[in-house]
């Protein structure tokens, strides 16, 4: 991955943003987090790990008509991360986002095998992820987790509306919405797997005619194993290929209940109103995105959203509790949250799904 090369007190402009006319460059200045707190959720999951503050300038476009605040970004390129933080202009987006941890019992909040441990402070390293201390003890996620594709799977899909598996498709515009990719997204949670996504919209023009010429069907999810050579539609077959190959072999309760986790699956997104469903037209970037997330989580959800919109190649990797993965970013980065954007086009490393959302339509939406 390529990252971003700044030294301190250095004024970086951001490459290749387009430029609207009601927009203008600001330059801020900003501080790298030194928080210590911690979050069950995303936008605001912070791990107890910090470090020195270092102060950057950078200039970004920053929408005059935005309702939030302006851009902030650390000495790595990163916006700064902010626990429980959520920009006045994307409440109503979260709220309905949240909508799915409850129709969906949050399927896909935890990995197989999740557990805590409670861990005399002493005996964490300041790198481990940990979200409350208690008496001098602090709590450790762990999980058991099945084998490791040595490559990412890809998945070909989408969210929102859409055409989804064929004995649905002409039922209700409720299960319309492809419940099915949402479901496979929640087995990839369960199962802490890595996955290459290539959005698939309605009239995008790169991946859905891809996706149809590879498995000859116009149907969605559609997933291919490069670690086996495994290709498939239907969302409970690819989940059942999953968690034998990759899992314990036992598909999650949830997951597990034919038509009502179809209708659950499709219920949760009944707040989105077709959010990430319709191809807006953009530039494709020569390398994908890199994305650390989760599917239950609201702020992970309406990035998402977006990069399927603009029909954004993303490798996702999945952090949900109980990840080791949480623990590798708070490695990266200091600190845990998600999402967490990197995008070795540009070097841009990017906390807040607000800011991360800005950034993909500044840079690769086209007018």
């Amino acid at each position: 991955m390529a990252g971003a090369s700044v030294a301190s007190g250095a004024t970086v402009a951001v490459a290749r943003m387009r430029p609207p006319l009601q927009r203008s460059l600001r330059t801020v200045a900003c501080a790298e987090n030194q928080s210590s707190s911690t979050s069950v959720m995303d936008s605001g999951d912070p791990s107890s790990s910090s470090s020195s503050s270092s102060k950057l300038k950078i200039t970004v476009p920053i929408d005059d008509t935005s309702k939030g605040e302006s851009s902030s970004f650390s000495a790595r390129g990163s916006s700064v991360a902010r626990r429980f933080y959520i920009r006045g202009d994307k409440l109503w987006d979260i709220a309905g986002s949240s909508l799915a941890l409850a129709f969906r019992l949050g399927t896909g909040l935890a990995v197989q095998g999740y557990k805590v441990s409670l861990i005399p402070e002493a005996e964490i390293p300041n790198n481990r992820y940990s979200f409350i201390q208690v008496a001098g003890r602090k709590l450790i996620e762990s999980s058991n987790l099945g084998p490791r594709p040595e490559r990412p799977i890809e998945i070909y899909e989408f969210e929102g509306h859409g055409m989804g598996e064929t004995f649905l498709a002409t039922s209700s515009s409720l299960l319309n919405r492809c419940p099915f990719c949402r479901k496979v997204r929640e087995i990839v949670s369960v199962l802490d797997l890595d996955v290459l996504y290539y959005p698939c919209p309605k009239g995008g023009p790169n991946f859905r005619p891809k996706a149809i010429q590879l498995g000859g069907k116009k149907q969605f999810p559609y997933m291919v194993d490069p670690n086996t050579g495994v290709s498939m539609y239907e969302s409970d077959d690819i989940i059942k290929y999953l968690v034998d190959k990759y899992g314990d072999g036992k598909v999650p309760l949830m997951l597990s209940l034919g038509f009502f986790t179809t209708l659950t699956a499709g219920l949760a997104m009944i707040g989105r109103a077709g959010k990430g469903s319709t191809y807006k037209k953009s530039r494709l970037p020569e390398k994908p995105l890199e994305l650390w997330a989760y599917e239950p989580s609201p702020y992970c959800k309406i990035v998402r959203e977006v990069l399927v919109e603009l029909e954004l190649p993303h490798l996702y990797h999945s952090t949900a509790r109980g990840s080791p993965k949480r623990d590798q970013l708070v490695q990266r980065t200091g600190i845990f949250q998600a999402p967490y954007l990197e995008d070795p086009n540009t070097g841009i490393k990017m906390f807040e799904s607000a800011e991360i959302i800005d950034y993909l339509r500044n840079t690769y939406a086209l007018a």
